[in-house]
């Protein structure tokens, strides 16, 4: 590395080392809006949290600052590879807010903050009118937002992929450019024939499973236990999985989630419902999967301030991993269930661990993505998906957004909800933008993948059943979250597995697992 390369490496890192002290305070405040922040406190709280936040988008819009992540980029190949990541993440991000003052940048994200407020009192008083008018300037910042971006930077950054949405012209450019965000390199056109292929093999399926004659007990699923105990069990489960507390913690919220405030710092909450304690269970093991990926990933990531290269995608597919593949195994129920009767004795009385497994995974068409089954999860998705294309293309009103979430909800799984609490408001996502429901579905048929990889070189279901997560935890480590930070989605797909990224996999599993259970 000559001089003058290692003079602007040095000031780069400088500088993010700096907006990384801002980020990691909005982090901290946004995790505490989450949590235990007061009522009245909250919008204050965000507007605090939007200041921190633009402290970081000005330091990275200094014209020194720009001037040596080009000169970074433009000799990209000069630098050991964490750094050459490091220059080519700055070029996208700046790409996509080259023309973002740090103004704008600021109005956005008083938008996304008063957006959240009005999200969580809607929610509260079960009425989408309070979110309506938030919501409609959370679309328009995105759409605009995108609109600020130069066709030019998007079609390089993209691959110059020949798709139409990939065409500013096209009524669902702002909504593939809102996806390629959170999955970097997929397109409408690519998704909408992954998803088409799905309901073209898991419609038929769903029907067959509801028209069997197998009746599957889940009564004591929904027994009243108390708070105390969700938490122990909580307290058990991230310890069977190996999220380590001494550089974590977990609190309750409204809506689950997982957040990073730095290497040693990896936070993640659950939510307590009194008639269903597995709710908790499942929502702690996904976000303690998340909270792996964190904590196991290489340190130089840190060093080298590429830690926030994983996608979406990757993200869910390790979480869901956990929360499904493994965590809703007749080994992992093998594993738990003497727990379970412990901690939660006058619920399992009388119940068999067969029973307990079965209850886990019954398929029931219900409202609450979140507390979905595995198999209709994906309808879920789909659903959130297709209404999103609606709004940004503006095909559809906000108002209205209630009525075709009733619509699509009767369409797909033959429920509707009665109340927006339970229908359009359950999710927070909206409330700071649109595209990221995808990579839940793209990461269950990621992990599909690479768990068929791992089945052939460790016993999983050995050592699931013995509580050996380290065992597990390693192989994750090595394969699947060593390089994610340094590479696109379908490069490190194609790297765990040797294959370009499929739905089959995932398919497979489903129609194989669920038509076992219901003796199809």
């Amino acid at each position: 590395m000559n001089s003058e390369t290692k003079k602007n490496l040095d000031f780069v890192q400088a500088v993010l080392k700096e907006a990384e002290m801002y980020a990691h305070a909005s982090r901290l405040l946004t995790y505490d809006q989450e949590t235990i922040c007061p009522e009245k406190g909250m919008e204050e709280q965000g507007e605090i949290t939007a200041f921190l936040q633009n402290q970081v988008f000005k330091l990275q819009k200094q014209p020194k600052f720009e001037e040596a992540m080009f000169y970074l980029y433009e000799h990209r190949d000069e630098l050991e590879e964490f750094d050459r990541v490091c220059a080519e993440q700055l070029y996208r991000d700046y790409a996509k807010t080259r023309n973002i003052t740090t103004e704008k940048q600021l109005e956005f994200s008083r938008i996304m903050n008063k957006a959240f407020v009005d999200w969580s009192a809607a929610r509260k008083a079960s009425d989408f009118s309070m979110f309506a008018d938030s919501l409609k300037k959370v679309r328009d910042a995105n759409i605009e937002m995108i609109k600020l971006r130069d066709p030019k930077d998007m079609e390089d950054l993209n691959g110059k992929k020949n798709a139409p949405s990939l065409d500013p012209d096209n009524k669902y450019y702002v909504m593939g450019q809102l996806i390629g965000d959170y999955e970097r390199g997929i397109t409408i056109e690519e998704l909408d024939e992954c998803f088409e292929h799905c309901k073209e093999r898991l419609v038929p399926l769903l029907k067959k499973i509801m028209s069997s004659k197998k009746k599957i007990r889940t009564d004591f699923m929904h027994k009243e236990v108390t708070e105390e105990q969700q938490r122990r069990m909580t307290d058990y489960l991230i310890s069977v999985i190996g999220y380590d507390l001494t550089r974590g913690a977990y609190s309750t919220s409204e809506h689950p989630f997982t957040d990073w405030m730095g290497k040693n710092d990896i936070r993640i909450t659950t939510h307590y419902y009194p008639t269903d304690f597995a709710a908790s269970m499942y929502s702690i093991i996904h976000e303690g999967g998340h909270a792996l990926f964190e904590m196991l990933q290489p340190e130089e990531n840190y060093d080298h301030f590429i830690e926030g290269g994983k996608t979406l995608g990757m993200h869910e597919s390790v979480s869901r991993m956990y929360e499904n593949r493994l965590g809703r195994s007749k080994s992992f129920i093998k594993l738990i269930y003497p727990k379970t009767c412990e901690i939660f004795p006058e619920a399992m009385e009388g119940v068999s661990e067969e029973e307990f497994y079965e209850a886990i995974n019954v398929v029931e068409p219900s409202l609450i993505r979140t507390e979905s089954d595995e198999f209709t999860y994906t309808f879920h998705i789909i659903i959130r998906y297709e209404i999103e294309k609606e709004i940004i293309s503006g095909d559809i009103d906000i108002a209205d957004i209630p009525r075709r979430w009733r619509e699509k909800y009767e369409e797909y799984l033959g429920v509707s909800p009665k109340t927006d609490r339970e229908g359009v408001l359950q999710d927070v996502h909206w409330a700071s933008g649109f595209g990221y429901f995808p990579t839940y579905s793209m990461g269950n048929m990621y992990n599909a993948m690479y768990y068929n990889r791992m089945k052939n070189e460790i016993d999983i279901d050995k050592a699931v059943e013995s509580g050996d997560f380290a065992t597990i935890n390693n192989w994750m480590k090595e394969n699947v979250f060593k390089k994610a930070d340094r590479l696109s989605p379908a490069e490190w797909i194609k790297d765990i597995t040797g294959r370009d990224f499929t739905a089959d996999d995932f398919l497979d599993y489903l129609e194989e697992k669920y038509s076992g259970l219901y003796e199809l």
